[in-house]
């Protein structure tokens, strides 16, 4: 199992001085990527924009949304704006789509009603692939029509592999029958399990396979004492995705970090985004640091590796 190791800033207003201390300390201690949320109505900002701005400052750290919602926006933009900045980047974007949150003034940003943001996926994907594959898309669809529709530049491998999130049946299925690959978040090990179960059983279902290492999941840790209020942070969170679990299943302390991880690889996951639970620390480096020497040895070696 070849096991990759990222980072996820906590949703904090963005800052230069922060995001370029974050990115550098990722690149120096060999992490391997970096990953930004997406709220249209939250603090932490656009994650193209972000993205971006850490392609510029970096050369080897992979760069990925966790996730972005691809409903609500054309697909023909998307695919140009992806593939630019994978291009930009010399290949290190690694897409990973997915319905946004549940939330009434996300939904508003995106201008589209609630009931329609699966539906728009399901069109909208294949849509991306089409254009990045260099086609000259004709499609007339429920949402999107193309009468010879050519996008440039193409991505740098001339596609992607694209990953989706999301935990519900609904979810996995789509994945399995749609994507490459599966980013689940605040999950137990034992629902990491079975959400990459389901999203095998879907894929072959559809007459598909994904690789057994495109399965991952974004792990949030702690560092500080589990205050009431941040285990009740913590409980909404997985409650919301799974359902009831114990705050050291979902969100580990920094010193019981490996073992999770450990349990997670053990349930076929083994790419992972760690997210500091309490919003940036005071220095990234020390915090870095402290993060390597807990879990990045668990990381595969480069060596000799095609880098997934």
């Amino acid at each position: 199992m070849i096991v990759r190791i990222g980072f996820m800033p906590a949703a904090a207003t963005p800052d230069r001085d922060d995001l370029t201390a974050l990115v550098l300390g990722l690149e120096r201690e060999g992490f391997d990527s970096l990953w930004v949320s997406e709220r249209p109505t939250g603090p932490a900002g656009d994650p193209v924009v972000a993205l971006t701005f850490a392609a510029a400052l970096t050369s080897r750290i992979k760069l990925g949304p966790a996730v972005m919602a691809l409903p609500g926006r054309p697909p023909a933009l998307v695919a140009q704006e992806l593939a630019s900045l994978d291009r930009l980047s010399a290949g290190r974007l690694l897409p990973a789509f997915g319905l946004g949150v549940r939330h009434a003034g996300d939904q508003q940003a995106y201008g589209i009603r609630r009931e329609d943001r699966a539906p728009m996926l399901d069109e909208a994907l294949p849509l991306l692939r089409r254009f990045w594959a260099g086609e000259e898309v004709v499609h007339h669809g429920r949402y999107y029509a193309y009468d010879g529709v050519r996008i440039n530049p193409r991505p740098s491998k001339g596609g992607f592999d694209v990953w989706l999130g999301g935990a519900s049946d609904a979810e996995l299925r789509r994945t399995g029958r749609l994507s490459d690959g599966w980013l689940a978040s605040f999950t137990t090990p034992a629902e990491g399990e079975r959400g990459r179960l389901a999203v095998q059983r879907a894929a072959a279902e559809a007459g598909r396979e994904i690789e057994e290492e495109h399965f991952g999941a974004v792990v949030p840790y702690r560092t500080g004492p589990l205050t009431p209020e941040l285990e009740k942070r913590i409980m909404g969170a997985a409650r919301r995705v799974h359902g009831p679990a114990a705050p050291d299943d979902v969100a580990p302390p920094l010193d019981a970090l490996e073992a999770h991880l450990k349990r997670l690889v053990e349930a076929g996951l083994s790419k992972f985004v760690l997210i500091p639970l309490g919003g940036p620390p005071a220095d990234w480096d020390a915090e870095l640091a402290e993060v390597r020497d807990a879990v990045l040895h668990l990381q595969t070696s480069t060596r000799g590796v095609s880098r997934p």
